[in-house]
């Protein structure tokens, strides 16, 4: 009888830490999930400091992640078409358009593709790494890093 109420504990011991750590494992993975570039983030214009749109990060089955306007937050501005843009964005509308496209992660950061700026038509070469769980760095670049513009997106919660 001992013997039997020995293992009962030793088996409800052993349930209980594969318990705790399954919560555990869980756990980290939301976290580290809900600490990603990808989701919806508010643009902030860097040079005026106003809310421009709402762009959507996604991760496409080749691992690289692209963008894409979901909403533009200026009333004025709902229509309006990528008329400096060349080639397949030229005249296209700006909601929907894709932005960003094929970046590749590379430690804390993701880089070796270009973001579209759509109000001037040019594109930039682009790093992006996520400075908090809701702040978002941008850089968009021309030949090296240090020339460059910064913006700061911030987390969109659903």
């Amino acid at each position: 009888m001992d013997n039997l109420m020995q293992s009962m504990i030793k088996l409800v011991s052993m349930y209980k830490s594969s318990f705790n750590f399954i919560v555990i494992v869980l756990t980290i993975s939301f976290s580290s999930y809900s600490q990603s570039i990808f989701g919806k983030w508010k643009t902030i214009d860097d040079e005026t400091g106003k809310e421009k749109s709402i762009v959507e990060i996604y991760q496409s089955r080749d691992g690289k992640a692209y963008a894409k306007i979901l909403e533009l937050l200026e009333k004025d501005k709902q229509d309006k078409l990528c008329t400096n843009c060349k080639g397949k964005y030229k005249n296209r509308p700006i909601k929907g358009l894709e932005i960003i496209n094929g970046l590749i992660k590379d430690d804390d950061e993701w880089n070796g593709a270009k973001i579209l700026d759509p109000k001037t038509g040019k594109e930039y070469k682009c790093i992006i790494s996520l400075e908090e769980p809701t702040k978002l760095k941008v850089r968009g670049y021309i030949g090296f890093a240090l020339i460059g513009r910064t913006q700061y997106w911030h987390k969109v919660e659903n």
